[in-house]
């Protein structure tokens, strides 16, 4: 899949440096050593992959990727901000690196330049894709500080949170490659739903890995969710299926945000399962996202595509 994409990827590459530019020097330095930080590009690459799924020859669908690249790391500095985080991708964040300050504002930049991007476009289903799902990811931002520290919500108010927080935007990814093919309506809602349950899988291993993952590899603390009271689903299965003990134990880590009972907790968690439920889920949205490309014809970028749904639940990173 990296050698299909290194040509397109190396122009959404560009168009990020070049979109970048800002007179001001602070604007221009934060924003480069964020976007530079690394990061797998999903998003964007999901934008193009779908883009070229369906044959497009234009060039709109890199600017499109570049937008996407844009809001989703505007949301990284202010998550980070709100996380009160020191570590991603295994650099410093912005926030430790710049200050909070710093970071909000030049994630402000970051989103308004996104917007100016969009108007480029002159296409008013590309403005309704992407505003509607910027708005809908700053409600899931809501859930999820609502969530924190509340050991009661369910497995559908954490779904929620995951749908519009962070699979919003693959779905709208998924959108875009259809949109700037002028492609059909069904099309692009089989590319959106494809883009939704990706992401979904994509965020529910993104915390299993908070309890099986190591530092090195996934950029970030194990245990930075426990401590900022996240009730994922790895927790909620646990408190459900573990002894009323242990259910405790970990309710009170939640209500807390305090990660120092982290090994016992991580032991719980894997005495009951809760890791294997949901990879299983995670399983079952890869499934779906790869369904959800039936419509869609065959060629090497569908089969890229196919991988990458894979890829969300069997990564390590």
């Amino acid at each position: 899949m990296l050698a299909l994409l290194e040509v397109d990827m190396a122009e959404v590459d560009r168009v990020i440096r070049t979109r970048l530019h800002s007179d001001v020097a602070l604007v221009r330095q934060v924003s480069e050593y964020i976007i530079q930080s690394g990061g797998k590009r999903l998003r964007p690459a999901l934008v193009v992959l779908a883009a070229n799924a369906l044959g497009y020859e234009g060039a709109l669908h890199h600017e499109m990727a570049a937008v996407v690249e844009f809001i989703h790391t505007a949301t990284l500095l202010h998550d980070d901000v709100v996380d009160a985080s020191d570590l991603r991708r295994g650099r410093d964040t912005a926030n430790a690196l710049f200050g909070n300050a710093t970071s909000v504002l030049v994630g402000d930049f970051l989103y308004s330049r996104a917007f100016q991007m969009m108007v480029s476009a002159n296409n008013m289903r590309v403005m309704e894709v992407l505003s509607d799902a910027t708005n809908i990811i700053a409600e899931g931002e809501v859930l999820q500080l609502m969530n924190c520290n509340d050991p009661d919500i369910d497995e559908a108010a954490y779904l929620r949170v995951i749908r519009y927080k962070t699979a919003q935007l693959f779905e709208a990814a998924g959108r875009l490659g259809a949109i700037v093919n002028g492609a059909p309506r069904e099309v692009e809602d089989a590319l959106g739903s494809y883009g939704m349950h990706l992401g979904t899988a994509f965020q529910i291993i993104d915390d299993v890995l908070d309890y099986s993952g190591t530092t090195d590899l996934i950029g970030k603390n194990v245990g930075d969710d426990l401590a900022e009271g996240k009730p994922t689903l790895p927790l909620l299965f646990a408190m459900k299926h573990g002894t009323p003990e242990e259910a405790e134990i970990i309710r009170s880590a939640i209500r807390e945000g305090d990660a120092s009972n982290f090994q016992s907790i991580l032991g719980i968690v894997q005495r009951t399962g809760a890791l294997k439920h949901a990879q299983s889920q995670a399983q079952t949205e890869s499934d779906l996202a790869q369904a959800a490309l039936a419509s869609i014809p065959g060629s090497q970028y569908k089969d890229a595509l196919l991988e990458l749904s894979a890829f969300a639940v069997n990564r390590e990173f």
